[in-house]
């Protein structure tokens, strides 16, 4: 396999599931929790640096068993709220949800606690990881229509976001996995219609057929 053109076609995907979206002060930092604990460093430090007065962790054990497993016991959101309170956030200022599986449980959960508390906020800044922002942007705005959603990711390019413990072929799995339900998931109702350019698909095609199928869902 031609492993330079292997990174031109998933360059192409981690490009496009980028939003390059903005930041601006907002009511609320959102983060969806994961395995990868450099967004909550990432959060912490929009949190620290004023970019809103609350920060949300959100997210259960929610990906055992999947291309990358989250290595640890507890909640993915009490991970990151331990991460973020080691580097200077208050704990007071700090939501926790623990429970959710997937992008829309992040949500859903999320938006039951804040009503609980009597929480309402019109503007978040979701953070997520890099190739996830455009998948978890569409699935926000199907939950949170009227609200102000501004999606960031930690920087670094696709040539350094692997590690030991996240290959760069999971990576590419993953990615061409999260195209495809960027596609399909709009009918089902579980986010709005993104474009998606024609050498975007064409680069997804031309990775499924190179095997990187290991995240595919049957349609």
């Amino acid at each position: 396999m031609n492993s330079k053109k292997v990174d031109r076609l998933a360059k192409n995907l981690w490009d496009y599931h980028h939003m390059n979206h903005t930041l601006e002060k907002s009511d609320c930092i959102f983060v969806l929790c994961s395995h990868d604990l450099r967004v909550a460093d990432y959060a912490a430090k929009l949190f620290l640096n004023g970019f809103a007065p609350i920060i949300i962790f959100s997210g259960g054990n929610a990906h055992q068993g999947d291309l990358v497993e989250t290595p640890w016991e507890k909640p993915e959101a009490e991970m990151f709220a331990e991460k973020a309170i080691q580097v200077g956030v208050p704990k007071e200022k700090i939501i926790i949800e623990s429970k959710a599986t997937n992008c829309g449980e992040n949500v859903l959960f999320t938006d039951k606690i804040l009503k609980e508390k009597s929480c309402y906020f019109n503007s978040f800044i979701a953070v997520q990881k890099p190739y996830m922002e455009r998948r978890t942007y569409a699935t926000l705005k199907v939950h949170w229509p009227n609200k102000k959603i501004i999606i960031t990711s930690f920087p670094i390019d696709f040539e350094n976001y692997p590690t030991e413990e996240i290959s760069k072929d999971n990576l590419i799995n993953i990615m061409v996995g999260d195209l495809q339900r960027i596609k399909i998931y709009p009918s089902k109702g579980f986010q709005i219609f993104q474009d998606i350019p024609e050498a975007v698909w064409n680069s997804y095609e031309e990775l499924v057929n190179l095997g990187y199928t290991k995240h595919l869902i049957k349609e």
